[in-house]
């Protein structure tokens, strides 16, 4: 389990539930388009809203955004998105709640160094932690959170010598900015690695978590495929990423990343992480694809009782063709809709069978009245 931070009001990490956040795609200097935005973002799900923030404006405008939303009755907390600007991230550290940061933003750029000796890689390991002294100060008095994001295709010359475009090389990215961090006791820390490339994600984010157990340290992780596409292949690759890594336990807040508005990134959060049980926010349903054992209309079935139980969180109903495989298939399930015969439903609770062969056309509705009777 990752330590607990805290985001203005909300906590990440150390057992609290996988936040849900999303990025605005509007102009930051449009603080009405921004806000609005954002509103919409967070009334689909959105726990925490990330604003670019490419200059010392920009960033400069966060604070009007920031006042707007609390004026509207929104404490949803910002996170500034910094590239190639520290001034930036400094000026945004002041006035949201978190800010993010790519290692690249520190480092030595544009040398055209293919080789480091020790002591080269070393130094400008010193001068990172120099050129990050000034924001790590502004976020310890300030309470503000800070995620490194390293991204696939963005490291470093330093790191490209000694490790390539690799997994290895993001982890060891991070890994290193984690101990400059540490050393200036600064832990307000969430770490991501990011990739447009599914097996890289998953892969570097693995390795990482490795190396920082390795080192005794326990920070949140930032899961999501960057670059994701839209569409069907977009909610794919990224259910595939941020699912796999939510199933090995890693993983304390997630960003669907689409090319879309942002307000329906949210519901595919919310889905995966329904899907792999790290966050129960929807009614469940087990449901077979049926075979020619089936003897009564189970797509039909299955749409109606889905339109009358979608309000019941957390719980796992089973739509089963037939006795066959139907009862041992559902076996967590909390209901059971079973084909017991032509146009016959056998109900259930758990294993225990509730009443059998009802006549399908009132099936659907003596499950509804049963559920609703023992939920009292």
């Amino acid at each position: 389990m990752s330590r607990q931070i805290h985001i203005g009001k909300l906590t990440l990490g150390g057992g609290a539930p996988v936040r849900v956040q999303s990025m605005t795609n509007t102009d930051t200097m449009d603080t009405r388009a921004t806000v609005e935005q954002a509103l919409r973002m967070v009334e689909a799900g959105c726990e925490l809203v990330r604003i670019t923030a490419p200059d010392v404006k920009a960033a400069e405008n966060l604070g009007r955004i920031k006042e707007e939303l609390l004026r509207r009755g929104c404490e949803v907390p910002l996170v500034a998105d910094i590239h190639f600007n520290p001034k930036a991230a400094e000026v945004a550290a002041t006035l949201v709640e978190k800010v993010r940061v790519n290692p690249g933003n520190y480092t030595d750029r544009n040398t055209g160094k293919l080789e480091f000796t020790d002591q080269e890689y070393n130094d400008e390991l010193k001068r990172i932690g120099e050129r990050m002294a000034s924001l790590i100060d502004i976020c310890k008095r300030h309470h503000t959170a800070m995620r490194i994001g390293t991204n696939h295709g963005s490291l470093s010359e330093r790191i490209m010598s000694r490790y390539g475009n690799t997994p290895e090389g993001m982890a060891q990215s991070a890994l290193e900015f984690a101990q400059v961090c540490e050393a200036q006791d600064y832990h307000d820390l969430v770490f991501s690695m990011k990739a447009s490339n599914v097996k890289v994600m998953v892969d570097s984010t693995r390795l990482f978590v490795q190396k920082m157990h390795t080192l005794g340290m326990d920070y949140p992780i930032h899961l999501g495929v960057t670059e994701a596409g839209d569409g069907m292949q977009g909610r794919l690759k990224t259910a595939a990423g941020i699912g796999a890594l939510l199933l090995d336990g890693i993983g304390d807040t997630i960003r669907v990343s689409l090319t879309e508005d942002p307000e329906a990134e949210m519901p595919i959060a919310y889905d995966i992480l329904q899907a792999v049980g790290a966050r129960i926010t929807q009614t469940e349903y087990i449901a077979c694809p049926s075979c020619g054992r089936t003897q009564y209309d189970i797509q039909r079935a299955l749409k109606e009782i889905k339109a009358k139980t979608k309000h019941l969180v957390g719980v796992k109903i089973g739509v089963m063709g037939c006795i066959v495989n139907g009862p041992g298939e559902m076996a967590d399930a909390d209901y059971g809709y079973v084909g017991s015969g032509r146009g016959k439903i056998t109900l259930y609770k758990g294993h225990e069978i509730i009443k059998r062969d009802i006549d399908q056309k009132d099936a659907v509705d003596e499950l509804v009245h049963f559920i609703e009777q023992d939920r009292k």
